[in-house]
């Protein structure tokens, strides 16, 4: 899964207005207009827009009502609404990996004489865009486009009818935010009483990399009392949107020469810039680098005056960026080319069938079925099943195109010529089904040779076989689930030994650097502790404030303090977990940690940045693990995405090799004494590490087990470490086994509630009581199902 950002952009221009000048490349759609109205010139703009007949299959037209057309005017006036399907999408060829400004505009106008505002999604790919929930309602949004198609898709979610007015699509310069030139809308801030307005007829240059117009640089606005600060306000829908701010500035008056202007800038009474003395008729813009959030979701931009200015301050334009993360990649584009030549070639109308075949899951194409086996690649179609589904002609050879497919259905319907060769060209088919057609010829003998291969084609009178039989009288869909519900029942355990032969295989131990000779002396007030041995980056604690704004942005908590996000050298983002002095765990468990990271290293294991050691301020830095931890993830609290079957194998794994390297690449080996699922983190590609070794203990080699006091929390803990106190490897595989169990279930590991508290021996019980489905977790949607099918095809 991709995971990448994209902006909306909400601009804040003093005393102007600024209109489109350049439309090349421009897409202008009026939803609803009829074809034959279809193009035309709208005022002010002068931009030709054209009728959305050809971008959308469904949805009907309509217009606002009478008695609102004099506030609007075209392309405001039309629209269309979707009362069919839950996903409707407008298909729009682009240009690959260019910035785009897509504008979305909704004016209800009481359309449908309901007078009821609306409340629906609005998607961009398979990705939440926004909710639409006001009667007249415009988005912005910057997107970088990684195929040469796009979607923009109307969700229903309630009672209320999806409907749209215009669509606006603005090829941008790469690495650029749109200027005017591109029909970026700049609004009026009107005046406040307290603010006088300043302008020039001069030419202000604007030449910069914000390219800003000329027009807009020309006005602004200072405080009439010059003791004063001007104040900008605005909201957004959530109180933890992060925002990305531009501050544009020019002096656009002529100063006396015992005059001046200096002030500072503060964003959200926290995040001070300065002080500016802006250049006379030059351009000059501060970007707020970090993002920051508003505080019950109202932002508050200030200007003050400094203490050696004899002006007030001047503000000539803002913009604010808020940030949205999309999760879920677009499906694999050769794949999509292939399924929309297969329904162009059938002529397939299923209102299903729009937007992105694969993704999000709740929108699956009838028929298809997708796998997404790596979250840093896209989604593949892996299943077609269009029986039934009146098809005639020949086999389109658009499948061919469909090279991921494992399982093709193209049963009872009415197909004629002959089964085509390039089927066995699909290296990854394993499942044929043609059953019930009128084919004719013979079978070609790649087919019947094919290694593997389920072939069912009877039902066809005309069909000659060679070879080999080829007609499988019987053999419906029920039989190729069979091997499924038959595999369920080991599947835990399948994992589970899988897991286990990777952790505790014994393998050469691989060779560690040995540690560096340079010390961190024990701070005041801990004399007996031994000094920890380092060669990573001690920082001082005003450099841990620096670089994470004051500790601005909280990213988790736990027993040993807070962890908040932060930059080091203003690029690199790191996580920084700051030692509470209510922590039960203090400095002797810092210490374990910091030593131990500073010594260890591998890809599966959280790479220490560095750390703080100043008196009571203690701190550790990591590398930053963007996706948070993985019981978020299994859970889908962190977001509206679950982790799918392939995903969370392929973090069994990589938690496993961490595991591994403590136990065997480590010399001393290490115990980890606190494997879960919330010390396991997921980086910005799914990549999964190890984290929190406060715990951590090394034992002599050649020895088997240490006596030490137990640690670790409660669900997670060996028994026969609970009871003996003796700590081994096997105590760290006990607790890896309850993380199985919860990425199997998505299960707390105890729960009072149920007849098993205890996750381990409820799986237990389900599986002597033969209710093998109950285990699984219900969000996986029975694609677990499919994977054991596919390997047992395979095998």
């Amino acid at each position: 899964m991709e995971i990448h950002c994209v902006f909306i952009a909400t601009f804040m221009l003093i005393l102007h207005l600024v209109q489109a000048q350049d439309p090349t490349g421009f897409i202008n759609v009026d939803c609803g207009l009829p074809p034959r109205e279809s193009p035309y010139n709208a005022l002010p703009t002068g931009l030709e827009y054209t009728s959305d007949a050809g971008l959308v299959n469904s949805g009907r037209l309509s217009r606002i009502a009478k008695g609102f057309e004099p506030d609007y005017t075209k392309p405001n006036l039309t629209l269309r609404y979707f009362p069919d399907g839950v996903r409707n999408c407008y298909n729009f060829n682009v240009t690959r990996d260019t910035n785009y400004l897509i504008k979305a505009t909704f004016v209800y106008g009481n359309y449908d004489g309901l007078n009821v505002d609306p409340n629906f999604d609005l998607y961009l790919g398979p990705n939440l865009w926004t909710t639409v929930s006001s009667s007249e309602t415009v988005e912005e949004i910057i997107h970088l486009t990684k195929s040469n198609s796009l979607q923009v898709c109307l969700v229903k979610k309630e009672t209320t009818i999806p409907f749209i007015n215009i669509l606006e699509l603005r090829p941008l310069r790469k690495n650029m935010y749109p200027d005017d030139i591109y029909d970026r809308e700049w609004n009026t801030l009107f005046l406040e009483k307290s603010w006088a307005q300043v302008t020039t007829t001069l030419n202000v240059n604007a030449t910069s990399e914000y390219e800003l117009p000329q027009a807009v640089m020309s006005t602004g606005a200072t405080p009439l009392n010059d003791k004063e600060t001007l104040n900008v306000t605005w909201t957004v829908k959530s109180p933890t949107t992060m925002l990305y701010t531009y501050v544009h500035f020019t002096e656009l008056q002529t100063l006396r020469a015992n005059d001046t202007r200096e002030f500072s800038v503060t964003l959200n009474e926290k995040n001070s810039y300065g002080p500016y003395s802006p250049i006379p008729l030059k351009t000059k813009t501060e970007l707020v680098k970090m993002p920051d959030q508003c505080d019950g979701g109202t932002c508050l931009l200030q200007l003050l005056k400094t203490s050696k200015s004899t002006l007030p301050p001047l503000l000539n334009a803002i913009e604010a960026y808020a940030v949205i993360d999309f999760p879920q990649m677009d499906t694999n584009e050769d794949d999509v080319a292939g399924i929309k030549n297969v329904q162009d070639a059938y002529g397939l109308s299923k209102i299903s069938w729009q937007g992105d075949p694969c993704v999000s899951k709740q929108f699956l194409w009838e028929g298809l079925n997708c796998i997404n086996s790596d979250m840093s690649s896209p989604p593949t179609i892996t299943y077609l099943d269009l029986s039934a589904s009146g098809l005639s002609g020949i086999i389109t050879h658009a499948i061919q195109n469909l090279t991921h497919l494992e399982i093709l259905d193209l049963s009872n319907n009415n197909l004629t010529g002959e089964v085509p060769e390039f089927l066995a060209d699909i290296k990854s088919l394993h499942v044929i089904v043609l059953s019930g057609n009128n084919l004719s010829g013979s079978v070609p003998p790649s087919l019947l040779q094919k290694k593997g291969l389920m072939l069912h084609v009877d039902n066809n009178p005309n069909l000659l076989c060679t070879t080999r039989s080829c007609v499988k009288k019987g053999h419906t869909k029920k039989s190729i689930i069979v091997p499924v519900v038959a595999s369920i029942a080991s599947l835990a355990v399948l994992i589970g030994a899988f897991v286990l032969f990777i952790v505790l295989r014994k393998k050469k131990a691989s060779k560690v650097e040995g540690p560096q000779t340079s010390y961190m002396q024990a701070s005041n007030g801990r004399p007996s502790q031994p000094a920890i041995m380092t060669k990573n980056r001690r920082f001082n604690y005003s450099e841990v404030v620096t670089m994470t704004n004051n500790f601005q942005r909280v990213l988790g908590k736990g027993g040993f303090g807070i962890v908040y996000h932060g930059f080091v050298n203003g690029t690199e983002q790191v996580a920084v977990k700051k030692l509470s002095h209510s922590s039960s765990q203090g400095y002797k468990q810092f210490k374990a940690e910091v030593e131990l990271l500073l010594r260890i290293h591998h890809k599966n294991l959280v790479c220490l940045v560095g750390y703080c050691d100043e008196g009571q301020n203690l701190a550790l830095i990591y590398e930053y693990m963007a996706n948070g931890d993985l019981k978020e993830h299994i859970s889908g609290t962190r977001n509206r995405f679950i982790l799918n079957w392939g995903t969370r194998l392929k973090i069994v794994i990589e938690s496993a090799q961490g595991l591994e390297y403590l136990h065997n690449g480590c010399k001393p080996p290490m115990v980890h004494r606190d494997v879960k699922t919330t010390n396991i983190l997921l980086n910005e590609h799914f990549e999964a590490k190890l984290a929190d070794f406060g715990l951590s203990r090394s034992f002599p080699i050649g020895e088997t087990h240490v006596s030490t006091v137990v640690a670790g929390t409660p669900g997670y803990l060996d028994p026969e470490y609970y009871r003996t106190n003796w700590l081994t490897e096997k105590s760290d595989v006990y607790s890896f086994g309850i993380v199985l169990l919860e990425i199997i279930t998505n299960r707390s590991v105890i729960d009072q509630t149920r007849e098993k508290p205890h996750i381990a021996e409820w799986v237990g019980l389900m599986l002597t009581k033969g209710d093998i489905t109950s285990i699984m977790d219900p969000s996986l949607n029975g694609d677990y199902m499919i994977l054991v099918l596919f390997g047992k095809l395979l095998n």
